[in-house]
């Protein structure tokens, strides 16, 4: 490892965000689907040559960062390093080698320095389409959910494949969108390879591996710090989230502390289901490190040393570790549930550091696909979020995500780009869970179908048997609805049918509250009520005001 000092070392740690925020950058501005440039569903990251991450994005999914590395690495066995060159892209959408599911690829691209490879450029973003049966839950294996792209090269030395181009277009209700958002994610690569090359002229370094060494060394150490301070011993939590139709999700989770390092086990989790809500390996590993980081160690910027010091385990054909090929293209609804049941585990020993579960998590999306009113073919997601779980030092945050941190972007681009009115958004009264401090409220979303013919709408939900819990006294946040204005009440987790001219209506979740709420600030309650945050039946019901 090269010696740098701990001025210098920051300095370049800043700058390595900085490219990373730039590549981001140019993703935005080139991407065709509101998914992308709207609703931040995307990440960036620089990595050294072994495939370890140095930087990433500020706004991307940390979830996605987490993977990428391993994904880059499994590309290196696939196409060992002396293979690549200067130009080239390799692309997979394959769930069990990169994010979790179908819809995201996976694009990287090498960096070269005076004739060497020095490292790897890497995005990942959510696809507008990937053929197959929608971005849905209810299909019984992998095969019918869409197109999977092993690791192969999108370019070569520059020059783009055809063949493959010709495989995904064919293959994908809008290719228009689908190739330019896998365009714009080459050129948010390109942009990373030009300013990593500048930063090595600039400071004269030959290579990336001493710095990236230094890096991840100093996140290795902040948060086994962190760590350090937690109690050793053994802390278990189980929760229970919708799952499909019969068959609850039951997430157990046993979180061991010894010295400087955590082990997390989902042991006595429920098996893997004929559903897509199936969370394979990888997305279960990035969303139970990241909610930790966040709650002891927020504050470090994240690199491959983030993460080492933590292990997770899950059992082979579990919910959380299923077997190829369960589907799993809603594998969200099962991995946004593990931030809750660790800092649930965690919660008599952090009180001061850990949130009730959030209304956001999972997350409740809404894909409507159909032709418009000149015949042309649309897909289209809605990205929304119910509320966050309340901290122990203030109310958790309205309509906001979390542990995932997806937009929700501009409801004037959604209706620009497909025929759909939205008619309602606003924050929904008593949602948030009592406490002594107030979970996040939720929101209400009316969509119109403004089509001569219906249309197919996917729904990918959780929160309506079992709303977000809430910690330490606090109580459970509000209930996820979905209805049609025909009176229908919707499968949470299939395909329908929606007439055109007819509405829907999205009710997300609250967060849960946290503590006792007879020990809310009367000034907050106050505040509530003068706001319409909480209404005078409310007050009375949860928080004993007549």
């Amino acid at each position: 490892m090269d010696d740098f000092d701990p001025i210098t070392l920051e300095v370049y740690w800043s700058r390595m965000i900085s490219i990373a925020d730039e590549a981001a950058a140019g993703l935005l501005r080139t991407a065709f689907s509101t998914i992308v440039r709207e609703s931040n569903d995307y990440a960036t990251v620089l990595m050294d040559r072994n495939g370890d991450s140095v930087a990433e994005n500020t706004g991307g999914i940390a979830s996605f960062s987490c993977i990428l590395p391993q994904t880059t690495k499994t590309f290196l066995k696939r196409f060992p390093a002396e293979t690549w060159q200067p130009g080239d892209c390799v692309i997979t959408n394959d769930p069990w080698l990169a994010t979790g599911h179908l819809p995201d690829f996976t694009a990287v691209s090498p960096i070269f320095h005076r004739g060497r490879l020095v490292g790897f450029a890497g995005s990942i973003a959510h696809s507008p389409d990937v053929g197959g049966a929608l971005w849905s839950a209810d299909c019984r294996e992998l095969f019918e959910e869409g197109i999977r792209i092993l690791p192969a090269r999108l370019f070569r030395g520059g020059t783009r494949n055809e063949e493959l181009v010709e495989i995904i277009t064919a293959n994908v209700r809008v290719p228009g969108p689908v190739m330019g958002d896998l365009e714009a994610q080459v050129v948010a690569n390109e942009v990373a390879v030009r300013r990593l090359q500048e930063f090595l002229d600039d400071t004269g370094l030959e290579d990336l591996q001493g710095l990236s060494a230094a890096l991840q060394d100093r996140a290795d150490r902040a948060l086994r710090r962190a760590i350090a301070e937690v109690p050793d011993g053994s802390y278990s939590a189980v929760i229970e989230a919708d799952g499909f139709d019969e068959q609850v999700t039951r997430i157990a989770c046993r979180v061991d502390v010894r010295a400087d390092t955590m082990h997390i086990d989902f042991a006595g989790t429920s098996p893997q289901v004929d559903r897509g809500i199936n969370c394979v390996l990888n997305y279960t590993h990035a969303y139970a490190v990241y909610p930790v980081k966040c709650a002891l160690d927020p504050f470090t910027p994240r690199n491959e040393g983030s993460y080492r010091a933590i292990t997770v385990s899950a059992p082979d054909g579990s919910i959380l570790n299923p077997r190829f090929p369960a589907p799993c293209s809603a594998r969200q609804l099962t991995g946004h549930l593990l931030a809750g049941v660790i800092y649930k585990a965690l919660a008599d020993v952090l009180p001061d550091k850990v949130i009730a579960e959030c209304g956001g998590a999972p997350t409740m999306r809404a894909l409507f696909s159909g032709l418009d009113r000149n015949g042309d073919r649309f897909s289209q997601v809605l990205f929304a979020s119910g509320g966050m779980g309340a901290s122990p030092h203030r109310d958790g945050l309205p309509t906001t995500a979390f542990p995932t941190n997806v937009g929700a972007g501009s409801i004037e681009a959604y209706e620009s780009v497909a025929p759909l009115l939205v008619w309602r958004k606003q924050l929904r009264p008593d949602s948030g869970g009592a406490g002594r401090f107030r979970g996040g409220l939720g929101q209400e979303v009316e969509i119109e179908v403004r089509t001569d013919a219906p249309v197919r709408l996917s729904l990918l939900s959780d929160r309506r048997d079992h709303p977000a819990e809430g910690l330490l006294g606090g109580r459970h946040g509000g209930a996820a609805v979905i209805a049609i204005d025909d009176g229908t009440r919707p499968h949470p987790k299939s395909r329908t049918t929606v007439a055109a001219g007819r509405k829907v209506t999205l009710l997300y979740a609250g967060g849960g509250g946290f503590g006792d709420p007879k020990e809310r600030d009367p000034a907050a309650l106050e505040a509530d009520l003068r706001d319409g945050y909480v209404t005078p039946k409310g007050a009375a019901r949860d928080y004993g005001r007549g």
